[in-house]
């Protein structure tokens, strides 16, 4: 799911898109006295029908549907199917856009103290800039793959990213807290999770994993880009060139291929242009924290 100027399309957004609406909504903020600071993170929630309503709602046939709506393109030369180990924790999350569109992201289950946190990113699962604007019906399917949910699916319940995403559309992370399964099972206790790190050092080899919307694969097989990053911007940098259906997906450092395990470090959030060479993802810092905090406890 990509956050665009062009309703139900399915492209990471650009930066230059997300700088104009931040500068937007900064020029319209209200302004708040110093002794009043705001609460930092964003939420919102999905009641106990809601969340069956959308298990009920993303049926084999509509989620084959969605994969088949959009072409990207060709999947670029730096980008090449994961042929690893599974990848439990990492899968693909469904849900229904603000403009009403069914659509995909990617997100990952990590590691929690409730066993039920999923990171993506913030424009998986809200407009940037638009504080009303949420999205509905999401449902993660962790190692999704052509049309297969080993694991089954778990629904949402509740949604945070950082205040400045919702606001200003800046800080382009999320944490989700999602329901046990079927079963009852608990999220980790089912796919185990990855750990995160906050405050790191940018530097270093990153595994960038999404399920893009390009050709051949369509969003129904897990795919990964590799490099090295680098500060750029204010944010983390990979050359990449993994595009729309990507969006929220790991960025996981340390990583080794024998087993597919690393460490999370950052998701993917946005390209240098329609037909990308670099990939942008945030850097976690203290709001990150805070926010997935608040969902490890939720």
């Amino acid at each position: 799911m990509f956050d665009s100027p062009l309703p139900g399309s399915r492209v990471l957004r650009r930066r230059a898109t997300a700088l104009t609406v931040a500068g937007t909504a900064l020029a319209l903020a209200v302004p708040v006295s110093a002794s009043a600071a705001p609460d930092p993170v964003s939420s919102f929630s999905f009641t106990a029908q809601e969340r069956k309503d959308a298990l009920a709602y993303w049926t084999p046939a509509r989620i084959k549907a969605v994969g088949k709506s959009v072409d990207l393109g060709p999947t670029g030369p730096k980008t090449k199917t994961w042929t690893g180990p599974q990848l439990k924790t990492v899968g693909r999350m469904f849900m229904v856009n603000a403009a009403g569109a069914d659509t995909w992201c990617t997100a990952t289950a990590v590691k929690s103290a409730n066993r039920s946190v999923v990171m993506t990113a913030g424009h998986c699962v809200r407009r940037s800039a638009s504080p009303v604007n949420t999205n509905m019906s999401m449902v993660f399917v962790p190692a999704y793959s052509k049309g297969k949910q080993p694991y089954g699916a778990f629904a949402v319940r509740t949604v945070l990213t950082p205040r400045a995403f919702a606001e200003e559309g800046t800080n382009d992370v999320a944490a989700m807290v999602v329901d046990a399964d079927k079963s009852g099972r608990k999220l980790t206790d089912v796919v185990g999770g990855t750990p995160i790190a906050f405050n790191r050092a940018v530097g270093g080899k990153i595994s960038s994993f999404g399920y893009p919307a390009t050709h051949p694969q369509l969003g129904e097989e897990l795919l990964r880009c590799v490099g090295t990053e680098k500060k750029e911007n204010g944010q983390q940098m990979i050359p990449c060139d993994m595009t729309g259906g990507s969006s929220g997906g790991p960025w996981l450092a340390d990583f080794k291929e024998t087993t597919g395990q690393g460490t999370l470090v950052s998701v993917n959030s946005s390209l240098d242009g329609f037909t990308p060479t670099k990939m942008y993802g945030e850097i976690l810092g203290a709001t990150a924290k805070t926010m997935y905090g608040r969902a490890e406890r939720g």
